[in-house]
């Protein structure tokens, strides 16, 4: 009896010692454990985390909701941006409290839209820019909406449609992510697609940073008429 339970006892530390090892020689990109943005102290080592697991070609953990390559963008600074993973401020780019009285304007021509929030616009210069539309927040890619709010997007500004950009004097010219936080108003069709999105039906009262922009009135009343006939999400997703 009891040489068989020496013999048992040895044969389950070496059962546990093979599943140490085994464990603890995992590659280091493998998938252990789940992650989600509350797992990290900030943006950037999200976005550390995400680069080094396979993103943006593979996201597992689903760190990046709008599939635009920055992982966890509610989370707090440091921040970088796509293909970034070391905190840093790039000279050109403007801050959150970036305000002032001067306004900014461009045109060019939509390449890509990302989600029913944000556009990449090709600038009469030449450069692709991320823009992300001022006043209004859509579902994230995930949730419910989000392909919905895309969509109509896509239909008031389709890839190569020409645009008008300009920026609010109550908010920062950039977000923390360098993309431009701009009205956007399509040639030939219509003048403001912010407010179009809530008329639509495809976002709810959205503040950023507790300064309302400049046609957050406007906002409001399309928003008001779209709850009150259903349009959109409203009924469906809110």
């Amino acid at each position: 009896m009891r040489r068989t339970t020496v013999s048992t006892a040895v044969a389950a530390i070496v059962g546990l010692v093979a599943t140490m090892l085994v464990t603890f020689s995992a590659p280091a990109g493998a998938v252990l454990v789940d992650r989600d943005c509350a797992d990290f102290p900030s943006q950037a080592a999200a976005q550390s985390f995400f680069l080094a697991n396979g993103g943006p070609q593979d996201d597992p953990h689903r760190l990046d909701d709008e599939g635009d390559g920055v992982a966890c963008e509610s989370n707090p600074c440091p921040c970088v941006g796509r293909g970034g993973s070391n905190p840093q401020t790039p000279a050109h780019l403007g801050s959150t409290s970036d305000t002032g009285p001067r306004l900014r304007r461009e045109t060019g021509n939509v390449t890509r839209v990302v989600d029913g929030d944000t556009l990449d616009v090709r600038l009469r210069s030449g450069a692709v820019v991320s823009v992300r539309m001022l006043g209004i927040d859509t579902p994230e890619r995930g949730r419910c909406g989000s392909a919905e709010a895309t969509d109509n997007l896509r239909r008031l500004a389709p890839v190569g449609s020409t645009v008008d950009l300009v920026s609010d004097r109550t908010q920062a010219v950039e977000d923390r992510y360098g993309r431009l936080l701009r009205y956007v108003a399509r040639r030939g069709g219509f003048k403001d697609l912010s407010y179009r999105q809530a008329y639509n039906g495809y976002t709810r009262h959205y503040v950023f940073g507790g300064t309302p922009v400049a046609r957050d009135r406007q906002y409001g009343r399309a928003i008001a008429s779209a709850r009150g006939n259903a349009r959109g999400l409203w009924g469906g997703c809110w």
